[in-house]
């Protein structure tokens, strides 16, 4: 059977190199005149383009739709033809030759016709290139009446004239030409592809098909052959009696089709026989959907989908170790297994010293990696959303906290914080920051030190202490094991909770702005005027009439003032009156600072969408997609320059000194409060561990999905090491603790996304992964620093600008977020709503249910957060946790596998399941207990 068979073809070099990509050329045999010539008539990489008609311009790519009819007749083809496989060949006469005398051999074709056949391949091709714009223009006045001969003798005069829209070549030279050597299309193709060229035509000297199927012992060169200088491997010929070049231009496109099947591909350079190839079809029909002819347009060329699914599943159900290949390849994400990831805690610092293990090699490349034109744009960006945060941050700390902790503290904790963490942290890609439960927590902390009379920076500094020392406690029992129990349900209440913090905060800012600057409402376009408004001092007998029992005359006054000089707030002040058409207008900051703020969001989100526009070539719509933010912050920053209001700036200590004048930068741990104190403390600072570990373990849980696709692995205990270090550090300093930012560490990683830069005609560039590498936090951190020292230009900044920032990474950390779009399903109609994979597994009822529990959850740790109870921040993660264990008495076990991730005692119980039940022991091996990948459950579900 063909499926047993591929079994085996694809089963045999598992390990070897994978198979290159195809380029697939197809020429037609026409007439030149009196003369035969090949002519390119369409191409493939991996999706269809046609020469369009009169032969100037290529089509736009498009998914290859084949007649069923045209399938099996490639099939008779092959069955009946010659096939000859791992051919020595090294020009293409002496293919040709082979060929020829091959089919007489078998009988297929007389000696007679060896000269014509050999003929007639031997012909020149002639290859569809760009055409000149300067030709193009010429052309514009020639009429385009003329018989097809004409127009082919005018196209062989513009190739003598070395101006054509396509060239020839009569002789198969062995080098490529100039013109193949200069064709950008090989940019759209990959360094290592190889060539499968299809020749079909009709001629009059054959009473029935000559068919040709041959694959090169190696890929060789055959000249002009090819549009393009890549080595040919496969050669396909089809030549046939008059009547039915329909039908032989039908197979050709069918045979290059399948030649750029990923599948069929790998048959063709594994296969051993004719009956391999054969194989390969029946599979190819197999998976073939038909459309009704009567039901759509067969005109309609189909546009390429947004996203291809991999053949790795087709290829994995013919693999020899078919489970343990599915297992491995679906779900794609980063570098190392879950096993791998996270140890069962049983080894002392076991985890951390495989951390540090993973970590080590990579080091040099966490460096060298970060020299790209790509880091820049990150830098930047993160780096304006690193101070915002810093200088929001530090005066409500100042605030709470009467200066002890301030701007400058700040500003000088995230630069030392987050350097030292990128150097040696297990996850460069974080972002350190001080967040809300921080805050509340140093709030009461300081009233409760005042009350009683302690001193605040003494007994924060032991809380610190031994915040660290239980931090180190929980590295070296690997208690990050936990994180195995955080589902998706977990992950998306976190990261959608901050999230929509980042969202209000931005958004109660700009209403705060319009209650400081209040718009004027009594504005009059009358009062917009060129004239000059005076101040008028009031009638002296009219102000003593007014002038009330106790309240002394002001006549002295009146006297000795000059009215026309005393400002609008003066002159009322003193009881004058403004004369003059434009006294009463006001500058509209409030307005202004909504334009700057808003006009940065929107900015900056069509910026990143403009790599999918149409406009430009690729490489200029990455580069603005990639300084979007930075370009939306230059220009609103220049507009707000040129208009010159006065709108809120950026303000940045200028002075290295601490922000309140009787505390230094150490903090002393003796001497200020009672013995009791130091060890007390260690009630509190188990809140502050609990509130670190889960807010840095959730954190870098988003940050290490495999949807990211990181190679390089994470270190969740090496990353909780060096936090519960500098906690101890910054408490010495008298600087905030810091912890993984959930916002800002996803708008690091999104920066910083890499695509496929070479990819086929209509293919959308594919998602290889991060740009895994330490430089881009290192320089954000610096740059913090040294922000003191950049005042005068920071200054320029408008706040409401820093604002659409903070609004764009609270929105953008919302897409990919699988409640968000579950969300939105409960204001779509159900024949509007995506085709999301859940969907088609989850009964929509039971999908909203689901939805509306995450919302409530939302909502209850919403209500909390904005209460003093957000202290307790992560006991409510905690509870999420609970929530989630709890679903398994509401909801199935395979609904639960395609909303979110099952337990690990559940996948427990099914991994022994499967070791019961299954007669491998290839498998057995691979079935260990405790392994709790996503993909094995969601995959035994499918």
């Amino acid at each position: 059977p063909a499926a047993e068979r591929l079994r085996y073809i694809l089963g045999e070099d598992e390990d070897g190199m994978p198979t290159p990509t195809l380029f697939t050329e197809m020429d037609t045999l026409q007439h030149d005149g009196e003369e035969l010539e090949w002519r390119e008539s369409a191409r493939w990489v991996k999706f269809e383009e046609k020469v369009e008609e009169g032969g100037e311009r290529w089509s736009k790519p498009h998914v290859s739709t084949l007649s069923l009819h045209s399938l099996f007749e490639l099939r008779t083809c092959l069955q009946t033809g010659v096939v000859l496989l791992d051919l020595e060949g090294y020009s293409l006469p002496q293919i040709v030759d082979d060929i020829i005398e091959r089919q007489i051999e078998e009988g297929m074709i007389g000696p007679e016709l060896r000269d014509k056949i050999s003929f007639v391949l031997l012909r020149k091709h002639r290859h569809q290139t760009k055409k000149p714009i300067h030709r193009s223009l010429a052309d514009m006045g020639k009429g385009s009446s003329g018989a097809r001969n004409g127009q082919y003798f005018s196209l062989c005069f513009c190739c003598v004239a070395g101006h054509a829209q396509s060239r020839s070549m009569n002789d198969i030279a062995d080098t490529p030409s100039t013109d193949q050597l200069k064709n950008k299309f090989m940019k759209k193709i990959p360094r290592d592809a190889e060539a499968s060229n299809v020749l079909v035509g009709e001629v009059d000297f054959l009473d029935k098909p000559f068919v040709a199927f041959v694959r090169l012992a190696q890929a060789t060169t055959l000249g002009g052959l090819t549009e393009v200088p890549v080595p040919t491997r496969f050669l396909f010929v089809l030549l046939g009696p008059h009547g039915k070049a329909k039908s032989y231009n039908e197979i050709g496109r069918a045979i290059a089709t399948l030649m750029v099947d990923d599948l069929f591909s790998d048959v063709a350079y594994k296969a051993r026989d004719r009956e391999d190839l054969i194989a390969g079809i029946d599979e190819f029909l197999d998976e073939v959907i038909v459309l009704p002819p009567g039901e759509w347009d067969p005109k309609i060329r189909i546009e390429p989908p947004k996203k291809v699914l991999s053949a790795d599943k087709r290829k994995s159900v013919f693999s020899l170790n078919e489970l343990g290949q599915m297992n491995g390849s679906v779900g794609g994400g980063g570098g190392v297994s879950e096993d791998e990831e996270m140890p069962v805690p049983h080894e002392f610092c076991g985890g951390l010293f495989l951390d540090i293990k993973r970590k080590l090699p990579w080091y040099p490349s966490d460096f060298y990696e970060g020299f790209h034109i790509q880091s820049i744009s990150a830098v930047l960006f993160i780096y304006l959303g690193c101070i915002t945060n810093a200088i929001t941050f530090g005066g409500l700390l100042g605030d709470a906290t009467d200066n002890y902790q301030g701007v400058m503290e700040s500003f000088l904790g995230t630069a030392l914080a987050g350097t030292v963490f990128c150097l040696f942290g297990g996850q460069p890609l974080i972002i350190l920051s001080s967040t809300g439960p921080i805050l509340i927590f140093e709030k009461l902390l300081y009233e409760f030190s005042k009350s009683n009379s302690i001193d605040y920076m003494e007994l924060r500094l032991w809380i610190g202490m031994h915040a660290c020392a239980q931090c180190l406690f929980l590295v070296a029992t690997d208690a990050s094991y936990i994180i195995k129990y955080m589902t998706r349900f977990t992950e998306e209440g976190f990261s959608s909770l901050i999230s929509f913090i980042f969202i209000s905060d931005a958004i109660k800012k700009m209403v705060g702005s319009f209650k400081y600057y209040p718009i004027n409402t009594e504005f009059n376009p009358d009062y917009v005027t060129a004239y000059k408004c005076e101040c008028v001092a009031p009638d002296p007998s009219e102000n003593s009439s007014r002038c009330c029992p106790g309240q002394i005359p002001q006549i002295s006054i009146q006297t000795t003032l000059d009215w026309t000089q005393l400002s609008k707030k003066e002159c009322v002040k003193y009881g004058g009156s403004l004369v003059g058409k434009s006294c009463k207008y006001v500058p509209d900051l409030a307005l202004m600072s909504f334009i700057l703020f808003f006009g940065t969001y929107s900015m900056t989100v069509s910026l990143k969408k403009f790599k999918f526009s149409r406009y430009f070539p690729t490489k200029l719509r990455k580069l603005i997609s990639d300084f979007s933010i930075f370009m939306s912050i230059m220009t609103f920053v220049g507009l707000d320059m040129l208009i010159g209001l006065k709108t809120p700036k950026l303000i940045v200590p200028t002075e290295f000194k601490p922000t309140r004048p009787d505390r230094g930068w150490i903090v002393m741990p003796f001497g200020k409060n009672p013995w009791w104190v130091y060890v007390a403390s260690f009630v509190p600072a188990l809140l502050v561990t609990i509130l670190i570990f889960m807010d840095q373990q959730i954190s870098a849980v988003i940050v290490n999905r495999k949807e990211n696709k990181l190679k390089k692995g994470c270190g969740y205990h090496l990353d909780l090491f060096w936090v519960g270090l500098l906690m101890a550090a910054c408490s010495f300093i008298g600087l905030p603790w810091y912890v993984a930012a959930t916002v800002i560490s996803i708008a690091h990683i999104d920066s910083l996304k890499m695509e496929s830069e070479s990819s086929a005609p209509g293919e959308q560039p594919q998602f290889l992964g991060v740009r895994e590498q330490r430089m881009t936090g290192i320089l954000v951190f610096v740059l913090t620093g040294v922000s003191i020292f950049l005042a005068p230009v920071l200054q320029f900044i408008p706040m409401p600008v820093l604002y659409g920032v903070f609004l764009y990474m609270g929105v953008a950390s919302l897409g990919g977020i699988q409640f968000w779009d579950r969300t939105k399903l409960f204001l779509m109609p159900a024949k509007h709503q995506p085709d999301f994979t859940y969907l088609r597994h989850v009964p929509l009822r039971r999908v909203h249910l689901f939805t509306l529990l995450q919302i409530v959850c939302l909502a209850v740790l919403w209500i909390l957060k904005s209460t003093f109870l957000a202290i307790i921040f992560p006991v409510m993660i905690l509870g999420l946790m609970l929530v989630r264990k709890m679903l398994d008495m509401v909801f199935s076990q395979h609904d639960l596998a395609w909303l979110d991730d099952l337990l690990p005692e559940k996948e427990k119980k099914k991994k022994d399941d499967e070791k019961k039940n299954s007669s491998s022991k290839k498998d057995k091996k691979k079935g260990r207990v405790g392994d709790d990948s996503e993909d094995d459950v969601s995959l035994a579900f499918e």
